[in-house]
Formats: C-alpha cells, structure tokens, sequence
C-alpha cells in the first residue's frame, strides 16, 4: 500500500537518480529460517518489495540488481509503472557537478513483524536519498545493513543515510546487541549513537524481538513510524523519545 500510494519514498514515489531515473531497492528476510531475498537498481515496477519476496521463494539467490533484477520482475507479470527518459542528454560530468552530500529527509519504507508462532520478519523499500549519482545502492537491500532477522534475537528494520548505515552493518549489529541481553530500546540507541559518534551518519529503526517487546528510536528529528498490536486502531507519531 505504501509504495502504490506514491506519497512515501517508495514504489511510486521513489526519488529520482541524478540522471533522472527512478532506481529502487527492497529487501525481506525471515528469522525462522534466515531466507532472504533483495532487489537494486530495479526499475520500472510498482511494488519492488514483491520481487524481493520472489527473489526468496522462487529462487536459491538473495540478490538480484539492475535490469536483470528488472527483467526478473518481468518475467512475474507484476504491475509495471512508466519509466521517464532523461528530456536531454546529460554528461557523466554535469551530473557528478550536481553531486551534494544529502542530509534532508530520506523516507525508506521498512517493517518488522511477529507472529503467532514466535517468527520475526523484517522488510524495507526505498527511492534511496536525494543527489544520488546513477547506480547508487544503499543499505536497503543489503542484509545486514538495512533489514535483518532471526528468531534467536530479533528483527530489525533501518532507515536514514545508507552509507552509514552500511559502514556499521548496523541492521545486524543491533541484533548482536539483542542476543547479548539487551532490550530493544537499548540495543537500539547503542548502536544509533555509535552510528552518530563515529561517522556523523543519521538513522532511525525498528526492532522487535520474538518475546513481543519493541522500539521505535532515531537520532534524527523526526521518523514517521507506527505500530499495531493486531487489536484496536494502530499508534502513529512523527517523533518517537
């Protein structure tokens, strides 16, 4: 629903590449089993976040990118959306003149989830950042980095600037955190702020753990977030303390 609605950045409403393409990554991974799967670079469809569920169950791979990520989805029938040609050519040299470090807001779709069974899940979409050089990948599809999930810790979710967040494996670290006896909440802010401390990035994220406890924390001034216990309508903010 989100990334149909063209309003999140996501799906539709992905940002653009400096070259004018819409390149988007997504990525799933379940913690009963460590299977996942991951799209980059893909192009074209509407819900990047199915072709990465496909990458887990029809394939033995975890992750597909560019136009054969693309094809893959093709190949699927899932719903496409029109692709826009650059109005010009654009010289590799006037877009890396373009290029500027991006601190606005990055808006990557992501999810946790727990069963009944006790399974924890972990999912993420994006458009990526603003002012990305063309082929530019982030954290999202990389698990580890932008999604991870395992029923012996946790699941957890990230969104922000990837390039921190990769350089931290941060997805997987906060997980580290969860299987040493920390609680969401702490196992969060611990490695957000390690995140801050050691290479200015910027994040947000959502973790649960299999027991049912979670958190929703950032380091950024705002992260539009929710949850839902399954009854009742669900909680949603734009700022999580």
């Amino acid at each position: 629903f989100l990334e149909q609605s063209g309003r999140l950045n996501a799906g539709r409403g992905s940002k653009r590449q400096l070259d004018g393409i819409q390149r988007m990554d997504a990525s799933l991974m379940d913690g009963a089993t460590l299977r996942a799967g991951a799209v980059a670079s893909i192009e074209g469809f509407v819900h990047p976040i199915t072709v990465a569920r496909l990458v887990m169950e029809e394939t033995n791979h975890v992750l597909l990118v560019g136009p054969w990520a693309s094809r893959f989805a093709r190949h699927f029938k899932l719903e496409r959306q029109p692709t826009r040609s650059p109005s010009r050519r654009v010289s590799y040299e006037s877009i890396l003149s373009r290029r500027q470090v991006d601190r606005d807001r990055h808006g990557t779709v992501g999810a946790v989830a727990l069963d009944r069974s006790g399974t924890v899940a972990s999912g993420a979409s994006t458009g990526g950042i603003n002012s990305m050089l063309p082929g530019r990948v982030g954290d999202t599809p990389l698990i580890g980095c932008g999604i991870y999930a395992d029923n012996r810790t946790g699941a957890v979710s990230m969104t922000g600037l990837g390039e921190g967040i990769i350089r931290l494996a941060v997805a997987r670290t906060i997980c580290e955190c969860l299987g040493d006896g920390k609680s969401p909440r702490v196992a969060g802010m611990i490695v957000l702020r390690q995140l801050v401390s050691r290479i200015g990035g910027a994040a947000g994220t959502l973790v649960m753990t299999p027991d049912g406890r979670f958190t929703i924390a950032h380091v950024t001034a705002h992260m539009a977030a929710g949850w839902w216990g399954g009854i009742g309508k669900p909680t949603v903010r734009g700022r999580w303390t």
